[in-house]
């Protein structure tokens, strides 16, 4: 049987490469019926694109997997909480569950009082530790 921790340990692969690509450390895998259909990491500095997060990475690439724009049925795991626009994104996508390792207090969307699609299930906390590491990692080797 595959956890929510299982899933999230690839999501901080994903985050990993990003480190070493000297992008913001950030993951995600999206799964449908236990089977890894896209993951991806950030890529803003790569493609010189503010719009290439980990998430919109992952839900395109889980769209053209699909052949569809939903992603019912469809688990996201991030591993830091979505941003305003990733959380948009998620939300139009209609993902039915969305697993967070590390919460964002600043930038993330729960403290914004925004919420993801009314049937999208939200859990927080897998891995938190390791996911908020490798932030904190890259961002000390900024200063």
């Amino acid at each position: 049987m595959f956890t929510d921790e299982y899933f999230m340990k690839i999501a901080l692969k994903e985050a990993e490469i990003a480190f070493d690509k000297d992008e913001v450390p950030i993951g995600c895998v999206v799964v449908c019926n236990d089977r890894v259909i896209a993951k991806s990491h950030n890529l803003t500095e790569t493609l010189n694109d503010v719009t290439a997060h980990a998430e919109m990475q992952a839900i395109t690439a889980a769209a053209n997997f699909l052949g569809g724009k939903y992603l019912i049925n469809c688990t996201l795991y991030v591993t830091l909480e979505p941003c305003v626009m990733c959380s948009g994104a998620l939300s139009w996508s209609q993902i039915s569950k969305v697993v967070i390792g590390a919460r964002d207090e600043q930038r993330g969307f729960i403290n914004k009082n925004l919420s993801l699609h009314p049937k999208t299930e939200i859990v927080t906390g897998i891995m938190e530790h390791e996911c908020s590491t490798i932030v904190k990692e890259f961002f000390k080797s900024k200063r």
